[in-house]
């Protein structure tokens, strides 16, 4: 077949436009010894036999293929991509029980996915708060055409986290108790930048920088600033900004920040760099805690190490006046609008749990995509989705509105999965629940600051905004890593139809396997029932209501009174039953 010259032109003018890489990563998931901050020699999940574990480093638009095979042994375990929208790709989203089954030790599970969006974003086990124990990394997705390109020299990426020196299963087990009825989150031990302590990262003098910072912590929010040196933001979790000054940036838990530094002109001293954990957050500041972290800019290897100056007070930048380098508009009419009361309580087990409207998210027996997929017209029914996973089911194409009201004295960054969010109010602390009549909607911003990631303030609220275009089963959580384990989860189904027609038939053999593995139905209802799906029987639920005239610490009092009443009655059996054996003798 003929082709003529000026079609062969264009189409190779067309050429570098669809030509990507298929980047491959073989993940061998295990236990290695590692003391990050000095104090503590424990074992952490590795890497191909290595902690830290490597980045994920990828261009715009390439294909990402991340084999990962679990050789913990005691563990099973996930990867979430933090930030990636996983158009199409729903099933690589990660959490478990909500778009796949867990992947249990000795099984492997392939994540086969398109990054369409630039930007600095990180992964992460999503399964029983895991990744505080290692297995989080950066993910950093370079761009060719990104708006600041002419402004930098070189990338450093730098990851703040908070540290702990046991086991996060074995913390969760305290702090999900009826010995802690207050709910008071573990504190960490320790902070870290690049999972180290006292971090030197050599610079040259003139040049100008792109850090990309993430804060991959299970808790604690960072203030970070670099001594001497002002910082340009212009990006925020993966959405490009209008070049904007800071002096200090609060990063909370899983937000991200790259900003430009140009390097001063001498090299005539090294300057500190320092996170400092919030201390806010802690209901107790154990004695001893060193909440920072230092690192320094090194223009010269023999000069000293100055220690960090000390602060007055904290006075970080205020995201929310951020603006959009696309200048994207706020979405000014509303199709869908949900509001959600978040708050803290105690059920009768005596345990404290965290809720969205009343109800604490508890896993379903099948995982939330596999039930869209297997409930036919079904899936749009939010019934079906069981009484615990705080669903709200989206129609394709609605512009969705989440009022959130904080009513708990406690800040908390909320993740969106899919989406990056308009973030179109915010209020102070103590503002109570949002009211429109007293901040209507025509004083919103023309063009909201957007993100995946965003801090409520204690007692206060956040409306934010997006639109349904990405089919999908998504969780809006807080990424506290203690308040998703008891239950701060609310499960987004989008388009649940659209969603039945893109992957029906696509999930691939691996996934369903390890399923299978683990005994996991994949068909059904919430509680794995395929007949009547509106028969919850048997489903995951959480524990009962505090009865009326209890008070949380009045149960608690009666749980333990019932408990000391059982090991006393279990004494006295032991003690007679040894009073008998020794008269037979």
């Amino acid at each position: 077949m003929a082709i003529s010259l000026s079609s062969f032109l264009i189409s190779l003018c067309l050429l570098p436009a669809v030509i990507a890489d298929v980047v491959v990563y073989d993940f061998d998931v295990s236990w290695v010894y590692a003391n990050p901050d000095g104090l503590a020699n424990r074992p952490v999940m590795g890497i191909n036999g290595k902690w830290p574990v490597p980045p994920i480093v990828v261009t715009k638009g390439d294909q990402v293929v991340v084999n990962l095979k679990n050789s913990l042994g005691n563990e099973s375990t996930s990867l979430h991509f933090h930030g990636l929208y996983q158009n199409g790709t729903n099933h690589m989203d990660g959490p478990v029980g909500v778009t796949q089954c867990t992947v249990p030790p000795g099984n492997s599970f392939t994540y086969n996915f398109t990054v369409d969006q630039p930007g600095t974003y990180w992964y992460h086990s999503h399964n029983k708060g895991q990744y505080p124990d290692g297995l989080r990394g950066p993910f950093i997705v370079n761009d060719p055409e990104s708006p600041h390109k002419n402004l930098y020299d070189e990338e450093i990426v730098l990851t703040f986290s908070d540290w702990y020196h046991d086991f996060m299963n074995e913390l969760l087990a305290g702090f999900i108790s009826i010995s802690n009825p207050s709910g008071a989150e573990p504190v960490p031990d320790s902070s870290l930048v690049n999972e180290t302590r006292d971090l030197s990262v050599k610079i040259e003098p003139g040049k100008t920088y792109l850090f990309r910072i993430i804060n991959m912590g299970a808790f604690a929010a960072q203030y970070v600033w670099f001594e001497d040196h002002s910082m340009s933001i212009v990006e925020v979790d993966g959405i490009y900004t209008e070049p904007t000054d800071a002096d200090m940036l609060y990063i909370a838990a899983a937000q991200r920040y790259s900003v430009l530094i140009t390097a001063k002109n001498s090299t005539d001293a090294n300057f500190a760099f320092v996170g400092s954990m919030d201390q806010d957050l802690f209901d107790v500041v154990p004695d001893g805690l060193n909440p920072n972290v230092t690192g320094w800019l090194v223009y010269d290897d023999n000069m000293d190490l100055p220690e960090p100056k000390e602060i007055a007070e904290f006075e970080p930048f205020d995201d929310f006046t951020l603006v959009p380098d696309d200048q994207e508009g706020i979405y000014d009419h509303v199709d869908h609008s949900v509001e959600l009361t978040m708050k803290m309580d105690n059920l009768d087990d005596g345990a404290n749990y965290a809720f969205f409207n009343d109800v604490t998210y508890v896993s379903p027996k099948v995982p939330t995509l596999y039930t869209v997929l297997s409930t036919g017209p079904n899936a749009t029914n939010p019934a079906i989705y069981g009484s615990n996973t705080n669903q709200i089911v989206l129609a394709a194409g609605e512009v969705v509105e989440i009022i959130l009201n904080n009513d708990d004295p406690g800040k908390h960054p909320f993740h969106l999965h899919g989406h990056a969010f308009q973030v179109v109010y915010r209020s102070d602390e103590e503002a109570g629940a949002y009211d429109a009549s007293v901040t209507p909607s025509s004083s919103f911003p023309s063009t909201p600051m957007r993100r995946d990631t965003l801090l409520v303030h204690p007692n206060g609220n956040i409306v934010i905004r997006f639109r349904a275009d990405n089919p999908g089963v998504w969780l809006f959580h807080c990424h506290i890593e203690w308040h998703v384990a008891s239950g701060l989860v609310a499960t987004v189904i989008e388009d649940p139809l659209g969603l039945q027609k893109q992957l029906n038939g696509n999930i691939p053999a691996d996934h369903l396997a390890n399923c299978a593995a683990g005994s996991v139905p994949t068909a059904g209802n919430a509680a794995g029932n395929t007949e009547d799906l509106l028969d919850l029987s048997g489903e995951n639920t959480s524990p009962g209501k505090i009865p009326a005239g209890f008070t949380a610490r009045g149960i608690v009092a009666l749980v333990f009174s019932i408990l000391a009443a059982f090991i006393g009655v279990a004494v006295i059996a032991v003690y007679g039953m040894s009073e008998v054996k020794n008269k037979t003798h």
